[in-house]
């Protein structure tokens, strides 16, 4: 079992850039594929982006592609999401899930693939 926490969400203007930060704890954090996935208020919780386990493959929705960038170190046990070019539709909580793989270069994009969820860190981006 990972348990998962987030940080470095926060109030910002159109514009701006945020890095939110996924720490995980418990198991060897490198055995776990990763993924982003927000939620707006009154909306359902959607993909934001995903990475591999070893980090060499990604993937975003395309409403972030080109403006968010994942990433980790699994050296320091924490996923990565640097947030460029933020627009108030960005505005919603941001959660990280870890699933556990056997393949090193799979990522997932759907939230039901996923075991392992942080609390979540709100994020506001105003106009």
């Amino acid at each position: 079992q990972v348990l998962l926490v987030e940080s470095g969400g926060g109030l910002v203007q159109a514009g701006d850039s945020l890095r939110l930060s996924c720490a995980a704890s418990g198991r060897t954090f490198s055995i776990y594929a990763m993924g982003w996935f927000r939620q707006a208020p009154g909306k359902d919780r959607e993909f934001v982006a995903a990475i591999s386990r070893s980090g060499g493959s990604t993937y975003y929705a395309d409403s972030v592609k080109g403006r968010f960038t994942i990433s980790r170190d699994n050296a320091k046990n924490t996923g990565y999401l640097q947030m460029n070019n933020l627009k108030p539709e960005d505005t919603a909580v941001y959660y990280c899930a870890a699933k556990y793989t056997a393949s090193s270069g799979v990522y997932y994009s759907t939230i039901p693939g996923y075991q392992y969820w942080g609390q979540g860190t709100q994020v506001t981006v105003s106009s």
